[in-house]
């Protein structure tokens, strides 16, 4: 399964209809944010365990113990797990979470006071992915995890371009596309910036308008 069809499928699809009934924000709103929200979160989890060894080791433990994919089989799990998406979430982005919230809030036009709940439901979901590509790629120490996130990245990023050149793209793989920019690391590292304050308006107008075209206008 690749990231696309983590946002795509079933499971993404469940868990948007969930958010939606009980957020009263629009299906595809969710799906969305998890365009974004997602290759966000696998970055920020690279550089942590590239940074960290301890982080690394810590992010191996938490994805053997709580996170082997079985929610993807089960994604209704993802509304009770809210808040311990939440807290995955303040261990992720850190100091940052309120700006990360509050940036997302900006590209997808949902509200700040619901971005944070609506993400604690995603979290639980993303995670569960992560730790099913780990078991499929016999990741079994925290070493491996920089290259396997950077690879779920790259493969996402590849599956965009040759979607795009096939000319069957749609809203959702656009905003994929925006977000992991060429070879991935372009539209996170602007997304990144302007979280941090550091981007500026470089990355909002493409990201912004590809989420202006697929939610309808703000």
């Amino acid at each position: 399964m690749s990231l696309i069809d983590l946002i795509t499928g079933n499971a993404g699809n469940q868990v948007a209809a969930d958010a939606e009934n009980k957020f009263g924000i629009s299906r595809n709103q969710v799906i969305a944010l998890m365009a974004v929200a997602a290759p966000l979160v696998i970055s920020y989890l690279r550089k942590k365990s590239q940074e960290s060894p301890a982080e690394a080791d810590a992010l191996n433990n938490a994805l053997d113990k709580d996170h082997d994919g079985s929610i993807l089989n089960n994604p209704s799990q993802a509304a009770a797990r809210q808040t311990e998406g939440g807290s995955i979430l303040e261990h992720i982005f850190g100091s940052q979470k309120a700006d990360v919230e509050n940036q997302l809030s900006q590209s997808t036009g949902i509200s700040v006071d619901k971005m944070g709940p609506i993400l604690g439901m995603l979290a639980p979901l993303i995670m569960g992915y992560i730790g099913q590509q780990k078991q499929a790629s016999g990741v079994t120490s925290g070493g491996g995890l920089g290259d396997l996130l950077g690879g779920i990245l790259g493969n996402a990023s590849s599956q965009v371009q040759e979607q795009q050149a096939q000319g069957s793209g749609n809203p959702i793989t656009d905003i994929l596309g925006s977000v992991l920019g060429s070879g991935q690391q372009g539209g996170i590292g602007n997304i990144i910036g302007s979280i941090l304050g550091g981007g500026g308006n470089q990355q909002q107008g493409g990201l912004g308008g590809i989420l202006g075209n697929i939610l309808g206008g703000k």
